[in-house]
This record gives C-alpha cells, sequence and structure tokens, in this order.
C-alpha cells in the first residue's frame, strides 16, 4: 500500500475516534493502541524512505561528478584532453587579460610516432603515449599549468604567468625529462631513444586574442624544431609591436 494512502487513513481513522470520544463514545485503548503502533510502522517506513533517498542522491552526485571528470580526461593517458584545454585556456585568458598578465604555451610532439608505431606495434605505441604524457604531466608543478592531449601524439602545455625565461626554462626540462625515460626507439633518426620536439611562445594576453592564437604561434614555433632537426624546442618571441 502507498505510504502516503497509509498515512491518510491512520490518521483520519484517529480523527474520527476522536470524534467519537469527544461525542460521548466510549474510550477505547486496545483501538489507540492498534493505532499507535501502525503509525510508529508508518514512521520506520518513512525513515527507511529517507535514508533510501539520501542514498540515491548522493550516489548521483558521484556519478555526476564521475561522468564530469571522465568528460575532461583523455581515457588513454589520462591526462586532460582538448576539451578541457579549450574551455580552460579561454577561462585563463579571460583572467590574464583584466591582469594584462603573460602566458606561454608550449606544443609538443613526439618524433617519428609513425615508425615507433609500425615497429613496436600500436599497442607499445599506446604505452608510449602514456609514458609521455605521464612524464609531461610531472614536469608540470604549478596549481594553475596543465598539460592536454591535443590529438593522436600531439600534447599541449599551457602555463600562465610564464615568462619567457621560465618558459626556456620548463622547455629544457621536458626534453631532459623525455630523454631519461629512455624509451628505446630503434626507428628513429634523431636518437636511439624516444624524443619529442617542441614548439614555445610566451605572449602578453589581450581581451581581442582567441584560443586559436596561442595554438597556431605555439604550432608554428614546433614546426620550426621539426624543419630544424627535432629533438628540440624553439621559442617564437612574441613582438608586441606587430600585433
Amino acid at each position: 500500500m502507498d505510504l502516503f494512502l497509509k498515512e491518510q487513513q491512520i490518521y483520519d481513522t484517529a480523527i474520527k475516534r476522536a470524534l467519537d470520544v469527544h461525542n460521548g463514545a466510549p474510550f477505547d485503548i486496545e483501538e489507540y493502541a492498534i493505532l499507535a503502533n501502525e503509525y510508529g510502522w508508518l514512521l520506520k517506513q518513512f525513515r527507511k524512505l529517507m535514508r533510501f533517498s539520501d542514498r540515491t542522491t548522493m550516489d548521483l552526485f558521484k556519478s555526476n561528478m564521475d561522468l564530469t571528470g571522465k568528460v575532461h580526461y583523455d581515457t588513454l593517458c589520462g591526462i586532460y584532453n582538448r576539451r578541457f584545454m579549450e574551455e580552460n585556456l579561454e577561462r585563463l585568458m579571460r583572467l590574464l587579460s583584466r591582469s594584462n598578465g603573460v602566458l606561454s604555451v608550449m606544443m609538443v610532439d613526439i618524433d617519428f610516432f609513425k615508425k615507433y608505431n609500425d615497429t613496436y606495434g600500436h599497442g607499445a605505441g599506446d604505452v608510449c603515449l602514456k609514458s609521455i604524457a605521464e612524464t609531461l604531466a610531472k614536469c608540470i608543478t604549478r596549481e594553475d599549468d596543465f598539460v592536454a592531449r591535443y590529438g593522436g601524439e600531439e600534447f599541449l602545455v599551457v602555463l600562465p604567468h610564464t615568462d619567457e625565461h621560465g618558459a626556456h626554462v620548463t622547455a629544457s626540462r621536458l626534453l631532459e625529462s623525455i630523454i631519461e625515460r629512455n624509451i628505446p626507439h630503434e626507428k628513429s633518426d634523431v636518437a636511439d631513444c624516444v624524443t619529442v620536439s617542441i614548439g614555445v611562445t610566451t605572449v602578453k594576453v589581450a581581451h581581442t586574442h582567441k584560443t586559436g592564437y596561442y595554438i597556431k604561434r605555439a604550432d608554428d614555433a614546433l614546426y620550426m624544431s621539426k624543419h630544424n632537426g627535432r629533438n628540440r624546442y624553439t621559442y617564437l618571441k612574441y613582438e608586441e609591436d606587430r600585433e
């Protein structure tokens, strides 16, 4: 029986008996004891229902949080994905433009990754991607800095409040950390282990800029690194007068 209907029946019966007693009918203690027991049972059922409702609400909340997190993470590499990068980069741009702040962006590409896949297989390629992503993430330590998988074997590193000097230091650290990982790559044309090429730029953020502007500058710098031999970083200097 529906709990609310049961409650209404008990309430109606209690009111009717109270009116009967008021009008001179004898007071039946046993009948009132039965009503009290039924009402006590009803209260227990309501408590169970509320506890179940609370658990269900909490489970739904946790599930929503898990789904929200998964939407922003690359399932293979375990780091942020392109969607998170685009949303968060836009947020950072708004904040930095108010304070005339600087932003450094790096595009990182694994050198000769197709050859790696062809040599060791796509399973090994996935392991390599995870390893590179993990190494990059460990090098990014400040709270607002982040690394995201941009697509394929490319990663984007975003460093708010990082000037030209800081960008050079971080890019050098990334290159060294990847080499120290020492992932064998016998088909590489530049080393006997996996290496990366990096494009770096630092820009004074303006409210007129779009997210694609920063990414294109980093990508242009990455192209220079590849053109000049790979396993290096190229810094694309920001020339304010030309903007």
